[in-house]
């Protein structure tokens, strides 16, 4: 753990440890910096222990640099749904999704089609900062009920037939903010239905006035022999977890 430590003092350029892990400029000098010194493990193992000294006391009294971006709120929203949906898809936590190069990666590229034009630090970092303030609350039937297939695609992109005709969940989102949490037995039918004429009255105003480009659609399929009670308490965790603007409030 030393080691890791020196290592990490002589890269950190002032940084956090989080920082170091979500910077992929300083995560690639500290990962070389690791193997020039022999640390064994690998890229997703270093990453962790790293994250882990601050909390198991390794750090007393370390001062960092602040990282802010003054633009957070154009892509916090997207930040949020790349890491719920990557926590849904792949039962990974938010610090396993900034440790592995591979995840990370895959969550900047969803980041980035729902918000372009930032950086895979500003993404990440937005993400951080949504569990800092609590805007993460875990979605544990999520992780109990694993779906069969979890998709997000642009409402633009959707092929109707392309659906599954099983039961799940599906989530439609704008650019800002998640519009409405459903629970269905027949995904085809009732995503259809939503894009022909909804009948959530606030949704369908939206969807008659906003472009398809701007919609973006998440969709679960469910294994074939979960209750209609289990569905439906999925639903209702996703609404209270993401918060959409034409569902009823669930408490």
């Amino acid at each position: 753990m030393s080691e890791l430590k020196d290592v990490f003092l002589e890269v950190r350029r002032g940084f956090s440890p989080d920082r170091v892990v979500a910077d992929p400029s300083l995560n690639h000098a500290f990962l070389l910096a690791c193997r020039r010194e022999g640390l064994q493990g690998s890229d997703v193992q270093l990453n962790t222990r790293l994250l882990s000294l601050r909390k198991r006391g390794v750090l007393p009294g370390l001062k960092s640099k602040r990282t802010s971006f003054s633009d957070r709120d154009d892509y916090i929203f997207a930040s949020e749904i790349a890491v719920r949906h990557l926590e849904r898809k792949h039962g990974a936590s938010l610090d396993r999704i900034i440790c592995d190069p591979v995840l990370a990666s895959e969550f900047d590229a969803i980041a980035g089609r729902i918000a372009p034009g930032y950086t895979p630090l500003q993404y990440r970092w937005a993400a951080l900062n949504l569990r800092k303030t609590r805007r993460l609350r875990p979605e544990t039937l999520g992780h109990a009920i694993e779906a069969a297939k979890i998709e997000l695609v642009c409402a633009e992109d959707l092929t109707l037939t392309d659906l599954p005709l099983g039961q799940g969940l599906y989530v439609f989102y704008d650019d800002e903010k998640t519009l409405y949490v459903g629970e269905t037995q027949n995904l085809r039918k009732r995503i259809a239905k939503h894009l022909e004429h909804s009948d959530n009255k606030g949704l369908a105003r939206w969807l008659w006035q906003a472009s398809t480009s701007a919609l973006r659609l998440e969709f679960h399929v469910l294994p074939p022999n979960t209750s209609t009670r289990v569905r439906r308490a999925m639903e209702a965790e996703l609404i209270r977890s993401r918060r959409p603007v034409f569902n009823v409030a669930m408490t």
